[in-house]
């Protein structure tokens, strides 16, 4: 086994995820993308290219036709490839009943209501989306005319939008499996067929299910099954019988006992100096680790980057989470306030600012004020 400290897991994981920007210019070549890149209708996929890509500013993952928008892993927006999303979509069907009920995060009495298991429950709904949405829809109307289709215990009444229709996470978890995914930069999200259709995703394929798990130890590692199934959104039982590769290598971090694909050893033995400083974006690859106390030891700090409503950005400043940002807009001017949470020296606090300068030009601003607090 090897036996290693917090500092080099965390200096790996920077040089894992390109935060060195020795990638180059090009989004597709970053290796994040090997397990997809989390959006929100802010553009975190944006500002987490912006962080390891050359170039100013960086292209918008939107306007790149080799990339590809949709609901993946947990039900959440991910741009991936798009030469390697159909074989994504092999992964995401679940794997039995009890797996399906977890990515759905539903219990007895859903179940009861649905009438039927869980993973025909995704099933039934992705044959209805693959029915439904032959052009592009909104959401919404996608949701109207599925809910008509399915049986009616895979609906319920939303107070939100006051009416009846899908349950929202079995929407999203069956839309990829119908060969749907979604349009860039719309709002409200707006579904879109993928051309050709591929054919309607109904069993997971175990040797890429595998590969996604091996991603996820690559770029989040060394990670327990535990951690990877979180990421999945299964449970550690599901992915440990169905998805854990066996060509790993056990890694102690500090008596914390994980795994890492056997050609990541080398990089993880002797990982480049983290002394890069950046602004990260609150979905952005890093922070989507689920062993959040390696991340951000101090319990503290950890409640002030992951909230329940409404995350920060990051500072990565040598090697550490070392404060949070937000940004606000008025007219054309950037409003930049941040937080650190550990001691920053004057070199760190002016990387970061001229990360801000960076920020502000993607976000099509011409002036910006940084605040510190």
């Amino acid at each position: 086994m090897l036996d290693i400290d917090r500092d080099q897991a965390m200096a790996y994981r920077i040089a894992a995820q390109g935060l060195h920007r020795d990638s180059g210019a090009d989004p597709v070549a970053l290796r994040v993308f090997d397990l997809g890149v989390q959006d929100d209708q802010r553009g975190s996929a944006e500002l987490a290219l912006l962080a390891r890509l050359d170039g100013d500013p960086a292209p918008a993952p939107g306007d790149d036709d080799r990339l590809v928008l949709a609901w993946s892993h947990r039900g959440a927006p991910h741009y991936h490839r798009a030469a390697e999303f159909r074989a994504l979509i092999t992964t995401l069907p679940p794997w039995d009943a009890a797996d399906a009920a977890a990515r759905l995060s539903w219990q007895r009495r859903d179940l009861a209501a649905a009438g039927m298991p869980a993973d025909e429950a995704i099933r039934t709904a992705a044959q209805a989306l693959r029915d439904v949405v032959t052009r592009t829809m909104t959401k919404g109307a996608a949701s109207e005319a599925v809910t008509k289709v399915i049986p009616d215990g895979l609906s319920l009444w939303c107070r939100r939008c006051q009416a009846t229709h899908i349950h929202d996470q079995l929407m999203r978890l069956a839309t990829p499996l119908a060969g749907v995914a979604l349009e860039p930069g719309s709002s409200p999200a707006t579904l879109v067929p993928l051309r050709p259709r591929p054919p309607l995703a109904r069993r997971p394929d175990p040797r890429a299910a595998a590969e996604v798990v091996r991603s996820y130890l690559r770029l989040h590692g060394p990670a327990t099954a535990t951690e990877a199934a979180g990421f999945v959104g299964t449970t550690k039982a599901v992915l440990t019988r169905t998805m854990w590769p066996d060509d790993l290598v056990d890694v102690s971090v500090e008596g914390r006992r994980g795994a890492i694909p056997a050609d990541a050893v080398p990089l993880l033995e002797n990982p480049p100096e983290p002394n890069t400083v950046r602004l990260l974006p609150p979905k952005d690859p890093l922070v989507q680790a689920r062993d959040r106390a390696l991340l951000v030891p101090d319990p503290a700090h950890r409640k002030e980057v992951w909230k329940i409503l409404g995350n920060p950005g990051t500072i990565l400043a040598d090697g550490e989470i070392a404060g949070t940002w937000r940004a606000t807009r008025s007219g054309r001017r950037l409003d930049v306030t941040m937080t650190a949470l550990l001691p920053l020296s004057a070199r760190a606090r002016a990387a970061a600012e001229d990360e801000a300068e960076r920020v502000c030009a993607a976000r099509g601003t011409e002036s910006l004020r940084v605040t510190w607090t």
